[in-house]
C-alpha cells in the first residue's frame, strides 16, 4: 500500500519475531546504507493478529489481495493482475516470488492447479462484490461472534469466553493460543475480564505521581510528566495488551512518543531487576 504493508505468515517453531526483526531492523539499515540516508525507515511498529487458519485463511488471502483495489491504488481486477506490490498475481502463476508459498494457498482451493486458480479467481471476484468485511479487522473474539451485538448477547447468556484483540478466532482457539504463550497474555486476559481499563490506569497513576491528566495529554515534556506517561503507557501495554497507537490516542500524543516511553519504562524495570 502507499504507507503500509499487509503480510500473512504461516508461523513455524520460531514464530514471526525473527522475520520481523530482520525486516524492521536489518532491512532499514541496509536501505539507509544503499541510499545514503539516516533515520527511521518505518514510522511505527508492526501490529500482528494470530488467526485460525481453518476458518479465516481464505478470507484473509482474498482481502489482503483486494486491498490495493479497495484503496483505489488500482481500479480494476485486470490492473490488480499486473500490480507488482501484491501476491495476487503470483498465486495464479504470472510471477514467482521465492518467499511466497502459493502452493499452500492454492491447495485450499482445489486438487489441481487449474481448478485451484479458477476457484481462487472466483473467490476474489466474489469478495470484491461483497465489499469491505469489518469482522476481519475488528476486535478479537467479536470477529468470530459476528460483531459487538452478538458478543454482548453471548456474555448475557453465559460465562465469558477468552478474547484478545490480537487473535482472530473462537474462544476455544484464543484459549489454546494463550496456553502456548507466556504468562503476560494470560495476565492481560485476567485484567480485561476484571474490567481494568486505560482510563482507570490514568486516574490511578496521575494523583500518585502528582501529575495532571490535562498536562499529560498536552504532551508536556517535563520529566515528572514524561515519567508518568511512560509508566501509564507501560501498564497499558503489559496489563491490557493495548497497542502503541491506542495508548497514544488515549494520552493525546503521537505513537512514536509512546514507543519511546514504553522502551524507557522497560529499561527502568530491567535495571531494578538487575
Amino acid at each position: 500500500m502507499s504507507n503500509h504493508v499487509h503480510l500473512l505468515f504461516k508461523s513455524g517453531h520460531a514464530g514471526r519475531s525473527s522475520v520481523m526483526r530482520e525486516l524492521l531492523t536489518g532491512y532499514p539499515m541496509d536501505y539507509n546504507r544503499r541510499h545514503a540516508r539516516t533515520g527511521h525507515l518505518f514510522d511505527s511498529r508492526s501490529k500482528s493478529i494470530r488467526c485460525d487458519e481453518g476458518k479465516y485463511l481464505l478470507a484473509l488471502v482474498r482481502d489482503s489481495h483486494l486491498n490495493p483495489l479497495r484503496a483505489q491504488v488500482v481500479t480494476t481486477l485486470a490492473q490488480l493482475d499486473r500490480y507488482p506490490w501484491c501476491g495476487h498475481r503470483a498465486v495464479f502463476g504470472q510471477v514467482a516470488y521465492p518467499w511466497l508459498d502459493t502452493a499452500h494457498v492454492l491447495a485450499q482451493f482445489g486438487r489441481t492447479r487449474r481448478q485451484a486458480v479458477t476457484a481462487y479467481r472466483s473467490v476474489v471476484g466474489a469478495g470484491l462484490r461483497m465489499g469491505y468485511v469489518p469482522e476481519l479487522t475488528g476486535g478479537g473474539l467479536l470477529r468470530s461472534l459476528g460483531g459487538c451485538s452478538q458478543g454482548m448477547a453471548m456474555r448475557r447468556r453465559g460465562p465469558p469466553a477468552d478474547s484478545d484483540e490480537r487473535i482472530l478466532g473462537s474462544g476455544d482457539f484464543v484459549t489454546a493460543i494463550l496456553q502456548e504463550a507466556d504468562e503476560r497474555p494470560r495476565r492481560q486476559i485476567k485484567h480485561t475480564r476484571g474490567g481494568r481499563t486505560s482510563p482507570q490506569i490514568l486516574d490511578e497513576e496521575c494523583p500518585r505521581r502528582r501529575s495532571s491528566p490535562p498536562e499529560l495529554k498536552a504532551g508536556s515534556k517535563r520529566r515528572p510528566v514524561s515519567n508518568t506517561r511512560a509508566t501509564i503507557a507501560d501498564q497499558c501495554r503489559e496489563e491490557l495488551g493495548a497497542s502503541s497507537a491506542a495508548i497514544a490516542r488515549h494520552l493525546g500524543v503521537n505513537t512514536s512518543c509512546i514507543v519511546r516511553a514504553i522502551e524507557r519504562a522497560g529499561q527502568r524495570r530491567n535495571n531494578k531487576h538487575n
